[in-house]
Parts: structure tokens; sequence; C-alpha cells
């Protein structure tokens, strides 16, 4: 298996673990929408979401 380094591609940082993370072949048609890095973040932002309500 061939590595590919990630250079040049956009980097967002996380709201909850606040870790930057880079594109992703599986967010390539909506990545202005993702705001998380992984699913364990978006249930963790949700959660402190719903507890400041």
């Amino acid at each position: 298996m061939n590595f590919r380094p990630k250079v040049g591609l956009p980097i967002k940082t996380c709201p909850v673990c606040q870790r930057p993370f880079t594109w992703r072949k599986k967010w390539e048609r909506d990545w202005e929408t993702v705001k998380y890095c992984s699913e364990r973040c978006r249930r963790e932002g949700k959660q402190k979401l719903a507890e400041s309500l």
C-alpha cells in the first residue's frame, strides 16, 4: 500500500476536542457542513448543546 502525504488538503478544527482534522473523500459533497472530526465528538457536541438549554 502506498502512503500519500496529506499536503494541500483543507483543515478544520473540531469544536469539541479542539483537534485539527483534514478533508476526507467521504466528506467530499458536504465538507462545508462538516463540524466534528468523529462520531464521538458529534455525539458529545449534541449532548453539551442539550445540557446548556
